[in-house]
């Protein structure tokens, strides 16, 4: 055998002349880096502790303080409880379990029905693997051994899962004791190194993602490699079920969803006041920087979704409706129909960049199983803007946008936003000259406002780049919301033309641009970042007037008529109940300000303010307690 040739992530090499695995690197450096490592990167691929290697080659050992070894972990966590599964239930076939965000899930055909009372009878027989710290074995099989192998196990899943795999491509499977599992890897060399794993859920899933294939049962899971981290996870997620927005919404009466209009939201008085406070601000604020409001139909005949494209690309996902023998299209989204607006002058290039905004309302027809809540909607709301441009205001009109951007997210409560920049996917349209220079403007846009960026290569759409901009929750989730998308396609293909410094006609750029994307999901994420305790500015109820007794609610009224004339929004308790109930029912509904008022404050004309954050605030006039109020909700500031 040729000697190897191994270099460590330090510039150090190191030569053997025998036949070498990652792991044998790792013990030639030393125990404690053998016994932590997980797996390796050999030349930049992900690969097993026990993957041969051969001639000069780059080796970085994965430990549990490497961000790739928690997906080698969760994936082999997914693999230990599908054998656990097969323990317990000989009959059972797989489908696919994949790592997915926090965690992971697999796809099991079984004879009986699994409940949540099942997962810890799952959980001990994978602790009982893992005592057992069995090898985990990677093989590589020709397609006919393979195909052979698990028609005789009996699993018609892997079967047509390995029919599907492309001729020439390595098919391997992953054993460990009696468990053999078609997989790609890496995994764990032994299941003793997985320790801290909580099996967490149920849910239906039909194989392949198709309603005519039979629904398998997924269970979900997660992994790492401390318990602490396992421990504040599970916190985590309980913190997540506290907030959930689903149960908020009918706790706070804010809206609520039937099955007579599924993915449809009938917003209630209070959701519809946070919506008017959020829709309001971003009216505002784009004012300020240039938009032009505009409204467009909601129904357009279907030759304009033909000629946009969408038609042809986006035809299962909307809804149409006929009217004397023509067909139309409910709107999807906004840009063909702004366009039009464009299209209804001659422009000149003197007018551009032209900024037309509108709260459109689109429709998607959204598979029933993937609603949920205001998160993901049939109906929602888009904070859209397109800006027709040169192409050399791109990169002017993209600095604009990324201030805009953080000026709206900081005041909504949230940091600095997490940017990717989306580069040329292989199907697109243009020249890659127009290409590199759009992509050059939207990294001469970040670098002048001094953001920071991840590459997302291959994601842009196909008619230009784009950057993505997710904000991060209280709980450290993220989420995408806003973006702006360079479109050298769409206004050609619409008739979209300017007239230049030259006379000549041009075709203008279309910057497509959202700030909080689906107005919807948007407030849905704030209710979980707040918890339902809005700040004040977007509070339902800003202030509410508890009196003591029934002799006080006179002038409660009165306190009630003072805010409101300045434009708090405030309610008086008419309940026939004592204050102290009165106070946790405020408590409850989240209200910023309560003001308590009985004798003392009658006969002085103040409150007894209490926060609901920080309690009794002592006595107030009520004048003061308006200006305090309406100085919290001008600044939009998240304190009260």
């Amino acid at each position: 055998m040729s000697s190897v040739r191994v270099t460590l992530p330090d510039g150090s090499t190191r030569e053997y002349d025998h036949e070498v695995t990652p792991l044998d690197v790792a013990k030639s450096i030393g125990t404690g880096l053998a016994r932590a490592a997980v797996g390796a990167t050999v030349d930049g691929k992900v690969v097993d502790l026990n993957t041969p290697l051969a001639g000069d080659t780059a080796v970085s050992i994965l430990t549990d303080r490497s961000p790739e070894a928690l997906e080698i972990l969760r994936h082999s966590t997914a693999h230990l409880m599908a054998q656990a599964i097969k323990r317990l239930y000989p009959e059972a076939c797989f489908g696919v379990g994949p790592v997915i965000d926090n965690g992971f899930y697999y796809d099991v055909d079984i004879d009986s029905r699994l409940t949540p009372e099942d997962l810890p009878r799952i959980e001990k027989e994978m602790r009982r693997i893992i005592k057992q710290n069995v090898a985990v074995e990677r093989r590589e099989l020709p397609r006919d051994e393979a195909l052979a192998a698990f028609r005789a196990a009996g699993d018609p899943y892997k079967v047509e899962l390995i029919e599907a795999i492309p001729a020439g491509e390595t098919i391997s499977t992953y054993g460990q004791g009696e468990f053999v599992d078609l997989c790609r890897g890496p995994h764990v060399p032994t299941t003793g190194k997985i320790r801290h794993f909580k099996l967490q859920s149920i849910a239906g899933a039909y194989w392949r993602g198709s309603e005519k294939n039979k629904q398998l049962q997924r269970i979900y899971g997660t992994a790492f490699f401390t318990k602490e981290e396992l421990e504040a996870h599970l916190h985590m997620l309980e913190e997540a079920k506290r907030r959930d927005h689903r149960r908020l919404g009918r706790e706070l009466d804010l809206y609520h969803l039937q099955e007579e209009a599924p993915g449809m939201v009938f917003w209630h008085p209070n959701g519809t006041r946070i919506w008017e406070a959020v829709e309001g601000y971003v009216r505002e604020v784009i004012g300020h920087h240039g938009y032009q409001e505009i409204r467009t139909p909601m129904i357009v005949d279907r030759s304009l979704w033909e000629r946009s494209g969408h038609w042809d690309k986006f035809r299962e996902m909307m809804f149409t409706t006929e009217s004397e023998a023509r067909e139309f299209a409910v709107k999807p989204m906004n840009c063909p129909c702004h366009i039009q607006v464009f299209n209804q002058a001659v422009r000149s290039y003197r007018e551009l960049p032209l900024r037309l905004a509108e709260f459109g309302s689109c429709h998607r027809n959204e598979p029933s199983g993937t609603l949920h809540g205001l998160m993901r909607a049939r109906n929602f709301v888009q904070d859209d803007a397109h800006i027709f441009c040169t192409e050399q205001q791109i990169g002017e009109e993209v600095v604009a946008f990324i201030r805009l951007v953080f000026e709206v997210y900081e005041t909504f409560g949230f940091g600095a936003p997490l940017i990717k920049l989306a580069d040329r996917p292989e199907q697109r349209v243009g020249s890659d000259e127009v290409w590199d220079r759009a992509e050059a403007a939207l990294r001469h846009a970040l670098a002048e406002v001094g953001a920071d960026y991840e590459l997302n290569p291959g994601e842009g759409a196909f008619y230009g780049p784009k950057l993505e901009f997710s904000l991060k929750d209280s709980l450290e989730r993220v989420w995408q919301c806003g973006t702006i998308q360079v479109d050298f396609s769409m206004p050609g293909r619409l008739d979209a033309t300017y007239v230049g410094e030259d006379n000549a006609h041009h075709t203008p750029v279309m910057l497509h641009r959202a700030i909080l994307g689906s107005i919807e999901r948007f407030i849905a994420v704030l209710i979980e970042h707040y918890g339902g305790a809005m700040p004040p500015w977007l509070a339902p109820v800003q202030a509410i007037v508890l009196p003591i007794s029934e002799r006080h609610r006179g002038y409660a009224e009165q306190v009630g008529r003072r805010l409101g004339d300045a434009g708090i929004r405030v309610e008086v308790d008419r309940h026939d109940e004592k204050v102290g109930a009165k106070i946790r029912n405020a408590q409850l509904r989240k209200i910023p300000y309560m003001a308590v008022v009985g004798d003392r404050e009658a006969e002085e004309t103040k409150v007894a303010l209490r926060l609901r954050d920080k309690g009794d605030q002592g006595s107030m006039d009520i004048d003061s307690l308006s200006d305090r109020i309406c100085a919290a909700v001008r600044s939009r500031t998240t304190e009260l």
